[in-house]
C-alpha cells in the first residue's frame, strides 16, 4: 500500500516530467488537490529539537524517548510538546527497541518427577 505523501509525490513527479495536469494526476493518484499544493512550514525549532535529540542519544546508547524528554523538559527546561518531539525522534530513527530479558527454563528437580 502506497502512503499519502508518496502519492503526492508521484503526482508531483508526473505533472513534471509528463506535463499533465495537476486535476488529473490528483485524480490518478487519488490525492486531493490541496494535499498536493501543501508545503509544511519547518522552523528553527525542529532542527534544534533535533539536535539535542541525536546530542544526547549518541552520549546515553540506551535513553530512549521518555528519558530523552524528560531530560530536556527538566533539566534543560525547553517547552516543547512531547508529541513533536516524538515525532522529530521517529523521523531520526532513534526508536529503540526495548528487549525483554529472556528466561533460561530449568529441569524440574528429581524429586518432582513422576515415575
Amino acid at each position: 500500500m502506497v502512503k499519502p505523501f508518496e502519492r503526492r509525490e508521484l503526482a508531483q513527479q508526473s505533472v513534471a516530467i509528463h506535463g499533465i495536469s495537476i486535476r488529473f494526476a490528483c485524480r490518478a493518484f487519488s490525492v486531493s488537490e490541496c494535499c498536493y499544493r501543501y508545503q509544511p512550514k519547518l522552523r528553527d525549532e525542529n532542527t534544534e529539537i533535533s539536535d539535542w535529540l541525536i546530542k544526547l542519544t549518541e552520549g546515553e546508547n540506551d535513553w530512549g524517548f521518555g528519558l530523552c524528554f524528560d531530560y530536556l523538559r527538566n533539566v534543560k527546561g525547553k517547552p516543547w510538546n512531547h508529541k513533536r518531539v516524538y515525532r522529530i525522534y521517529c523521523e531520526l530513527a532513534l526508536n529503540l527497541r526495548i528487549w525483554t530479558r529472556r528466561r533460561l527454563k530449568r529441569n524440574a528437580p528429581e524429586s518432582l518427577k513422576e515415575p
